[in-house]
C-alpha cells in the first residue's frame, strides 16, 4: 500500500559496474613511484580511523603492490584479537585481500567492478572460472598511467569485510590524492566524467549514467567481461561520507 513516502531505487549492477568503469578510466595517475605509494597507503588508513567503521571496532588490512607482486605498501588498522579473544581483523583478511588484488590482476579491473558485472550477467564465480584463490569483493582497484595503456602499474587494495564500503575508501582516497597531485604541479589534468569533458580532476565520485539499454551494456565489451561475483545492490552514498575526512 502507498504510505505517501518516496524510496530512492539504489543503482543495479550493471549501472554500479559502468559507473566503476567511468571511475577506472577518469582516475589515472601521470605517474606512479614509491613515495606515491607510501603517501597514498597514509591517506587510505588516515581516513578509514576517521571513519564511523572504525569507531565501531572494524578493522582494514591494507596493500599496495605494484602488478609484478612487488609490495609497496602495507599494514593494518586493529588488532587480531584481545584478551576476549575477538580482533578488529582476522587471520583470514589478509587471505582475503590477497584473493581481491589476484581478480584485478587476472582481468585488469576493480574487483568491485567484476563483482557487479557478474552480478549484472547473473553468473557465479564457478560459472566463470574464478574459484580457488580469488576473493571477488570490492576494495581493489588498479593503478593506471595516462600514456600507459597496456595494463596497469600496480595495484591497491584495502579489506574490511564490507565490499561497497571498501571500494569507495579506495576510490575517493585516489581521486582526493590525484587531485592533491594536479594542484601541486601548478596544473590541472585533463579527464573526462561520463563522457563529458573536463579541464580538472572530478570533485565527486562519477555518479551512474543515465540507465539506458546501451549504458548498461558498456562493460560487457570489455575485456574482463568473459571473467566477471555476484554482490547486493547498495546506496552508492550511505558511507562515502566517512572517507571525505
Amino acid at each position: 500500500m502507498f504510505n505517501g513516502f518516496h524510496t530512492p531505487i539504489p543503482p543495479s549492477d550493471a549501472e554500479l559496474a559502468t559507473q566503476t568503469l567511468n571511475e577506472e578510466s577518469t582516475y589515472r595517475f601521470p605517474s606512479f613511484d614509491a613515495n606515491d605509494a607510501v603517501t597514498l597507503g597514509l591517506s587510505l588508513r588516515k581516513r578509514f580511523r576517521a571513519s564511523t567503521r572504525c569507531a565501531k571496532g572494524k578493522g582494514l588490512v591494507l596493500a599496495i603492490q605494484t602488478i609484478a607482486g612487488h609490495t609497496l605498501f602495507s599494514c593494518t588498522v586493529g588488532d587480531l584479537g584481545g584478551v576476549s579473544g575477538v580482533g578488529d581483523v582476522s587471520l583470514d583478511s589478509w587471505a582475503c585481500l590477497e584473493g581481491m588484488i589476484a581478480v584485478t590482476k587476472r582481468t585488469g579491473h576493480s574487483s568491485y567492478y567484476v563483482e557487479k558485472g557478474m552480478g549484472a550477467m547473473g553468473k557465479t564465480p564457478t560459472q566463470m572460472g574464478m574459484q580457488s584463490d580469488y576473493r571477488i569483493h570490492g576494495g581493489a582497484f588498479p593503478i593506471w598511467l595516462d600514456n600507459a595503456p597496456c595494463c596497469p602499474i600496480a595495484i591497491v587494495a584495502c579489506y574490511s569485510g564490507s565490499s561497497a564500503d571498501d571500494h569507495h575508501l579506495v576510490v575517493t582516497s585516489i581521486r582526493d590524492y590525484l587531485k592533491k597531485k594536479a594542484r601541486d604541479s601548478g596544473g590541472a589534468r585533463d579527464s573526462t566524467v561520463n563522457g563529458a569533458p573536463a579541464t580538472t580532476i572530478s570533485t565527486a565520485v562519477p555518479m551512474p549514467a543515465p540507465s539506458t539499454e546501451r549504458d548498461s551494456a558498456v562493460w560487457m565489451a570489455e575485456p574482463a567481461a568473459s571473467v566477471l561475483l555476484h554482490g547486493t545492490e547498495y546506496d552508492h552514498h550511505e558511507h562515502e561520507e566517512d572517507y571525505r575526512q
